[in-house]
């Protein structure tokens, strides 16, 4: 009798353990098995040491799963200061069918990104960032028809930006900064995107005028090489509350309408933007640099409401609106840089205390400065233009 109950609880137990590893679906098994022996905690990470595979795989860091599938991978650890994972990423990960969101904290995950991604039909969050992948953006990845985020900043990406990429319907947020991407930039279709980060790569060639579309809330395309006119484009994003085309080549007229966005920080220093810029209101944006550019014509009253306002390194000319000087004394203006330009003359006293809180650069115009105020260090030591390029 004690023989055969012993029996019976045998046979009891190794169904409890059979059904523990019935829980998820033996390809998705199979796949974390993959994964797991291509990833290694980097030292002083300890993610991994939670994989044991004689337990159910949906209780592993960064692993979720709904009835049998795994439908979210997050590797690494994303406390503050973990040094993360190293390894490549398995193209067993295609495998996992059900996956919407599949992300790689920061670490040194190297090699290039499987092709196998791509037929994750439903992911819809891919993030692998601040990591060390390499080589070419699978252009199969535009197969990703649910993609809402794609992350891929910060690595050591090379080649273009897939046309196909930019068809995808559904995409809220694209961040592929800090990385060597070349060519154009590539239309995005998608009419609900409203991040779109492509700063510090290689990018060339110019923006066509409906290429972006006017959901855009914030765009960053600084330190690349891009070039030609962006008025036509920028006046159709008028939901932009962020904006950034630093260190470019962009050239033609900045429009005046792109001043009553409701941008928060507008950087276009470094370019070669040309003509005169005439806000259509008045200025609200806390934060305008337009230095270092080809701009000319008077410097209009409307930026007298800015708080932090380069003008430095221009074509400007005549006289610096009155507007600023009462702003400037009442500490409203924080920053005004005017230094190298062509201006003929500011109405301020010489014995006006600028507030300890604001700086004013004056210096390097077709003028002496009516009052000595601290310049940055890169606007030189000439206090007025010579005389010869003043005529006129």
């Amino acid at each position: 009798m004690h023989v055969v109950s012993y029996a019976l609880f045998l046979v009891a137990l190794f169904q409890c353990r059979f059904l523990a590893f019935a829980i998820l679906d033996p390809i998705d098994f199979l796949a974390l098995q993959s994964i797991r022996k291509s990833l290694h905690d980097l030292p002083g990470s300890n993610f991994l040491a939670s994989w044991d595979f004689t337990s159910d795989p949906c209780n592993f860091a960064g692993v979720y799963c709904a009835s049998d599938k795994v439908v979210a991978l997050n590797l690494g650890d994303p406390r503050a200061g973990s040094p993360g994972l190293t390894g490549r990423i398995d193209s067993a990960i295609g495998k996992l069918s059900a996956l919407a969101e599949l992300s790689i904290v920061p670490g040194r995950i190297y090699g290039s990104l499987p092709e196998s991604i791509s037929q994750l039909k439903g992911l819809r969050f891919l993030a692998i960032s601040r990591n060390f992948i390499s080589g070419n953006i699978p252009v199969t990845l535009g197969r990703l028809r649910r993609l809402k985020t794609l992350d891929l900043s910060y690595n050591q990406l090379t080649g273009g930006i897939p046309r196909s990429i930019g068809t995808s319907p559904e995409l809220t947020n694209v961040i592929l900064c800090h990385n060597h991407l070349s060519g154009s930039v590539p239309p995005f279709l998608s009419q609900v995107l409203t991040r779109l980060d492509l700063k510090h790569n290689a990018l060339s060639g110019s923006l066509a005028p409906y290429s972006l579309p006017p959901s855009l809330q914030s765009l960053s395309l600084s330190w690349n090489r891009l070039t030609g006119p962006v008025d036509k484009l920028l006046s159709r994003l008028n939901h932009l509350n962020y904006l950034d085309l630093s260190l470019n080549q962009f050239t033609g007229p900045i429009p005046g309408r792109l001043f009553s966005f409701p941008i928060t920080n507008l950087q276009l220093e470094r370019n070669s933007f040309s003509g005169p810029v005439q806000p259509t209101e008045q200025v609200t944006i806390p934060t305008v640099d337009l230095s270092h550019n080809r701009l000319s014509g008077h410097i209009s009253p409307m930026f007298s409401t800015v708080q932090n306002l380069f003008l430095n390194n221009n074509y400007f000319t005549g006289q610096v609106p009155s507007s600023f000087v009462d702003r400037l004394l009442s500490a409203s203006i924080r920053i005004l840089y005017l230094q190298h330009n062509y201006l003929t003359g500011i109405e301020i006293s010489p014995t006006a205390e600028i507030p300890l809180r604001s700086s004013l650069c004056l210096q390097y115009n077709c003028m002496v400065p009516p009052v000595q105020t601290a310049c940055p260090l890169k606007a030189g030591k000439m206090k007025t233009r010579p005389t010869s390029q003043c005529k006129g």
